[in-house]
């Protein structure tokens, strides 16, 4: 009893000690703190994966600490250090680039920190999952859709950004369903290009550039998701184009979807925000409380081969838009739908 008690009080004191020296306690794993690293919150979709995040997290007893790292790799890497050094039980990294995590990554491990990767899968680096999309199945709904409103014609494709994984995936899926196409002559491809950091502004110059040397002959675009599909319908609606050259998307965007609506815009792939959101704060409280999660796939990061749970996508079209507003992702309201 008296070691109990003394064992008692010394806990005490290193806690107190520790609030005075504004140091973090560990928090208990029935009530884990969870950092959340988000590559870019002025970024709509971002915003809404914080919000959906954090509900989730606290509905399962945990607290979140939200940061972003502003598209800024050197900010990331100081914010999740800043995280490491609070003593969080997990954090959960939207990475900016994929390839510069390595080093942060250790160290919080060493920590015995859990380190899910989400929806852009971190390279070269221990993580303990990863939860995404299947985004090779993006890519190759993205190409579906298109070709099935123009399967032979003059096409360019409109990259994500080059240090995000990604965004070869999406090429990948792309190139699946686009190759027999090309192969046979069907179709013409005019070129493609990486948009630095999903830049809308970039991928309407870029687009401006090949409407320039293609004398506006351009049948389709790839685009990779909405921000780029709108700096795209940009430029072709300069040139009165808009609607007449097909153009697809993802992530759903309010914006996009206006434009799905309006026929600009061909179509956007839909991922359930909600879905994915819920699953990345149920998985890093069960590797936190040292459950077993269930993972559907194994994706090589470079260093090793990491649990993954991936999501099913969905292709959205004028013709089923208003799953959008059952699924409670816009309101009629919003979409401007009567």
């Amino acid at each position: 009893m008296i070691r109990s008690a003394k064992r008692s009080t010394l806990l005490v004191t290193l806690a107190a000690i520790a609030a005075l020296a504004g140091l973090p306690a560990f928090a208990s794993k029935e009530k884990p703190v969870i950092g959340f690293s988000i590559d870019d919150l002025r970024v709509e979709r971002w915003t809404r994966d914080r919000d959906y995040f954090v509900e989730s997290a606290k509905g399962l007893g945990a607290e979140v600490n939200v940061q972003s790292a502003d598209a800024n790799e050197q900010r990331q890497i100081s914010q999740i250090e800043n995280l490491i050094a609070k003593k969080v039980d997990a954090i959960v990294i939207v990475p900016f680039n994929s390839k510069v995590l390595t080093n942060t990554v250790r160290e919080a491990k060493k920590a015995g920190i859990k380190v899910i990767s989400y929806d852009r899968l971190i390279l070269n680096a221990d993580v303990d999952a990863y939860i995404s999309f299947d985004n090779v199945r993006v890519g190759a709904l993205q190409a579906e859709g298109i070709v099935r409103v123009v399967p032979k014609g003059a096409y360019y494709l409109l990259g994500g950004a080059p240090t995000d994984n990604n965004a070869k995936l999406l090429r990948e899926g792309q190139m699946q369903i686009l190759k027999p196409y090309i192969d046979r002559g069907d179709i013409k491809l005019l070129g493609d290009q990486w948009v630095k950091d999903w830049n809308p502004e970039e991928a309407l110059k870029i687009i401006e550039n090949v409407l320039t040397r293609n004398a506006n002959k351009v049948d389709a675009i790839i685009a990779s998701n909405d921000g780029t599909a709108g700096g795209a319908i940009q430029a072709l609606a300069a040139q009165k184009l808009a609607g007449k050259v097909a153009v697809s998307g993802q992530d759903a965007e309010l914006a996009a979807a206006r434009r799905v609506l309006a026929g600009t815009q061909t179509l956007t792939v839909y991922k359930p925000i909600h879905e994915i959101a819920a699953g990345a704060a149920k998985l890093a409280v069960q590797l936190v409380k040292g459950e077993k999660p269930a993972y559907n796939a194994q994706l090589d990061n470079g260093a090793k081969k990491v649990d993954s749970v991936l999501l099913t996508p969905t292709i959205i079209t004028k013709d089923n838009v208003n799953l959008l507003v059952t699924d409670k992702f816009f309101t009629k309201e919003q979409l401007g739908i009567k």
